[in-house]
Parts: structure tokens; C-alpha cells; sequence
């Protein structure tokens, strides 16, 4: 019961909390009637302010949400998704839409209240399940958000704005179910337990890994808990952060997360105004909603089909990652030149399931090596790098402070980053394995050398033998 108490009203409230019918017609409602903003207020002036929120937030939240032991942070996560769909719903100008962007940023900030929260809760032997539980049920509402206002738009025939009413509903719903939640006594740096494998080496083998488990990990917590002070906590944090980047493996995935997930963020954010040049809601009907829906659930099935490939990553990641980060580039440049609508929803879906499977797949390999606490420390440092790339990128190309080019050629410059990314992984990835072919040729070569250098003494052994045994024969025959 102390497990599912907590799993049930976490799943509840990340199904509501993403399900959100409005998400895949944002830039159509700003653009429209009901809020009547420009393109570039809209591209160059609203939306850049989720990602300056996002990274300025993002570290202090982490520190927050540990301190306060999670469960106030979610109740911060809700009330600002609230805001967040009221001032859609109600707030008009460009001004309240930028506020409206810094609330989001706020609420996107606290996501690591929800998916940290659980490990504080239950056991670790159960750390693999409800995780699976709290990542699905969330593609999941995510998906039925996207399918709901596809078909209130299509079928329905509702306004954008009856989309936003349903939205600010469901996240009404969400609201409520964190104030349930039992509050948790301890937390992974704060409030540590005493025992916990805070030593565990990073680059670990999957063989010492708990048998059967694709997570971390992690020393059962024993009652006692220890208290540490913010000093104590940083001290850790930067002692673990340079010991897990020391290890190569560690290090050159979390550089193709960091890079990979900048542009990825920037494909997402402003593909509908991209979809919205090719094809304008005011005078076609727009099938977003579909294709949020198809492109949830393909990277859902992308990321379950990690576990079942037979590929030694190891010694061909980054090579993986090199070809599948140059098709992520070759989607987004079709979805760029090309400006067939049909084509832009089929090659973003494919780069949506594309990159589902690569980052799930260095999710895998991070964690493999890792104990929960470090983790989340990657998992953070990866994000802050990927958002601090992501504010450079916003801000020379999309910003109106900066160039504040056009959609078109945002995504050209996109197409280009994710070519440059291939590029990089494919010089690690011939350097892997040429060093690995070096290696493999010095030990043949040494056994070579070993076995060469141990021949003639083999050989004196047998003829002295030999030399002895015909010895006592002519003995034997003398005597005879």
C-alpha cells in the first residue's frame, strides 16, 4: 500500500498535468482571433523568454526541490501550470504572453520534483517499475491531449480557445492530487540517508549492476537520516560532477545529450510557426494534433525498442549516434526546403522517434554506470548544458535582440547544427575504434612476442629430453 499510495496519485496527476489539448495549436491560437500577435512577436519576442526561464530557474529549483523534500515543489509545478493556462485563456497582449512564458518556464523547471520524487518514497527494489509507470502514464497523456484537440477541432469543430478551456481543466484536475502525496522524510543531498552508496565509482559494469534492472543502483536507505548544509552539498556535488566526467564513455554521451537536446528543444518550439508559414490555419484545416500524437507514441515505441537491439554500444555508440544525428539533420532540412506540409509532418515525426530512441538509449548507458544520486546530478549538469547552448542559439538567431531571422532560416541553421553534431561522433566514434584496433594488435603482438620468446626453450626442454631418453636406451641395450 506505501508503494501504490504514492505511484496512483502520481500517475494521476502526470496523465492530467500533459494532458493538454491546446499544446499542438499554440502558435495557430496566438496567431489568431482570439490573441491576434504577429509571427515575429510570436517567434522572436514570446517564445524565447520559456528558454531564458527555463535555464535561469532550472539550477535554483534543483537545490529547492531537494531542500524541501519534493512534494512543495510539485504543488509549485501545479498552481504555475494553472497560471499558466489561465493567462492563456484570459490575458491578452504580448506583455502577459511573455509572463505567461516565465510561469511555464517555472513549471518546466519543477518537472524534477516529479520525476525525483518517487525514489524518496519506496524501496529501491521497486525504483525500475514505478518509474516505467510515471515515464509511460505521461506519453500517454501527452498523446491523449494531442488526439483530444485534434478531434475537438476536426469533429467537434470547437474554437482554439474551447481547446484552452479544456487544457486549463485538466490542469485543474492535476492540481488537486499533490496535496495527497505523503511527505517524504528524506531526499538524495539535503536530507541524505545515513548508509546510502554515496562512493560508488562511476564507468561501472553492467554486470554489478542489480541483476534483472535497468536502473542505478542505489543502497536500501536505512531510518536514520542525515541533515547536510548547502556548503556540504555544493562540496559534493562538485566532487561528484568531477569524477563522473573523468570517465570517457560517461562524458561523450552526455556531450551528444547536451548538444542533441539544444536542438531538439529548438525543432519542437518552432515547428508550428514553421507548419503555419506552409500552411496557415486561417484558411486550411491543420492536422497538428494528429501528428504530436503519431509522434509521441512512435518515440515511446523508439524507446522501448533500446532494450531489444542487439548492438554492442560500447564499441559502436558513437557511430550510432553519427548516422542517426545525420538523419535528425536531413529531417529537419526536408522539413525546411521542401515546404510540403505532408512532408514537414512525416519528417518530424521521424525526428521526434529518432531522437526518443538516442536519448533513451544514453539515458540507459548514463545510468548503467551510475548510483541514483549521481544521476541526477548528470542528468541536471546535461540539461543546464543543453539549455545554456539552447539560450546562445535563441538568442543570435531567433531573439529580436539578436538576428531575429525567419523560421525558414532557423531551421537551415538546425539542419546544419545536427549536421555538425554527426560530424563530431563520427570523428570520436573512427577514433574508438581505431584505438581499440591499436589495442587489439599491441596485445597479439605481445603474445606473438611472448610466444616466440618462450619457442627455443620449449624446444632445448624437448631435445634434452629426447637427448636423456635415447641416453638410458643405449644404457639399457649396453647392458642387454
Amino acid at each position: 500500500m506505501s508503494v501504490l499510495h504514492p505511484t496512483l496519485l502520481l500517475c494521476v496527476y502526470g496523465y492530467f498535468s500533459n494532458l493538454r489539448p491546446s499544446e499542438p495549436f499554440l502558435t495557430a491560437y496566438l496567431m489568431g482571433p482570439d490573441q491576434n500577435l504577429t509571427e515575429t512577436q510570436v517567434v522572436n519576442e514570446i517564445f524565447p523568454i520559456w528558454t531564458y526561464s527555463y535555464l535561469v530557474l532550472l539550477f535554483p529549483v534543483f537545490l529547492v526541490t531537494d531542500y524541501l523534500c519534493y512534494k512543495p515543489v510539485l504543488v509549485l509545478q501545479a498552481t504555475s501550470l494553472v497560471v499558466t493556462y489561465a493567462m492563456l485563456w484570459k490575458a491578452r497582449g504580448m506583455p502577459a504572453m511573455q509572463l505567461l512564458e516565465l510561469f511555464f518556464g517555472l513549471a518546466t523547471a519543477s518537472e524534477v520534483a516529479y520525476y525525483s520524487y518517487i525514489y524518496s518514497v519506496v524501496d529501491s527494489s521497486h525504483y525500475q517499475r514505478v518509474t516505467s509507470y510515471c515515464r509511460s502514464v505521461t506519453l500517454f497523456g501527452s498523446a491523449a491531449g494531442s488526439l483530444t484537440g485534434q478531434l475537438l477541432l476536426s469533429v467537434a469543430k470547437a474554437e482554439l480557445v474551447h481547446l484552452v478551456i479544456v487544457t486549463l481543466g485538466s490542469v485543474g484536475v492535476a492540481f488537486v492530487a499533490p496535496w495527497f502525496l505523503p511527505m517524504p522524510k528524506r531526499s538524495l543531498f539535503f536530507h541524505s540517508s545515513l548508509g546510502a552508496a554515496e562512493n560508488k565509482p562511476c564507468c561501472t559494469s553492467q554486470a554489478e549492476q542489480e541483476p534483472g534492472s535497468d536502473v542505478p543502483m542505489i543502497s536500501r536507505p536505512s531510518a536514520a537520516v542525515r541533515s547536510s548544509g548547502l556548503a556540504e552539498v555544493l562540496q559534493i556535488l562538485f566532487r561528484d560532477f568531477v569524477q563522473c566526467y573523468r570517465c570517457r564513455p560517461l562524458l561523450a554521451w552526455s556531450v551528444w545529450w547536451a548538444l542533441a537536446t539544444c536542438g531538439y528543444f529548438q525543432v519542437i518550439n518552432y515547428a508550428q510557426p514553421l507548419w503555419e508559414n506552409v500552411r496557415p490555419s486561417q484558411d486550411y484545416e491543420i492536422y497538428n494534433g494528429y501528428v504530436e500524437t503519431a509522434s509521441t507514441l512512435l518515440g515511446a515505441l523508439a524507446a522501448l525498442l533500446v532494450g531489444c537491439l542487439p548492438v554492442s554500444w560500447a564499441q559502436w555508440g558513437e557511430l550510432a549516434l553519427c548516422l542517426l544525428s545525420m538523419l535528425m539533420a536531413v529531417c529537419v532540412f526536408v522539413m525546411d526546403l521542401l515546404k510540403n506540409i505532408w512532408v514537414c509532418y512525416g519528417s518530424y515525426v521521424l525526428f521526434r522517434a529518432t531522437y526518443m530512441l538516442l536519448i533513451t538509449m544514453a539515458s540507459y548507458q548514463i545510468a548503467a554506470s551510475l548510483n541514483m544520486q549521481r544521476y541526477a546530478l548528470v542528468f541536471g549538469v546535461n540539461t543546464f548544458g543543453a539549455l545554456l547552448l539552447q539560450s546562445l542559439l535563441t538568442l543570435v538567431v531567433v531573439d529580436s535582440a539578436g538576428l531575429g531571422l525567419d523560421v525558414f532560416t532557423q531551421f537551415l541553421i538546425y539542419g546544419t547544427y545536427f549536421t555538425i553534431i554527426s560530424v563530431i561522433f563520427l570523428l570520436a566514434g573512427l577514433c574508438t575504434l581505431a584505438s581499440k584496433r591499436r589495442s587489439r594488435e599491441e596485445v597479439m603482438s605481445d603474445i606473438q612476442a611472448e610466444a616466440e620468446s618462450s619457442s627455443p626453450l620449449n624446444g632445448d626442454v624437448i631435445f634434452c629430453t629426447t637427448t636423456q631418453e635415447n641416453s638410458s636406451l643405449s644404457l639399457d641395450k649396453s647392458s642387454d
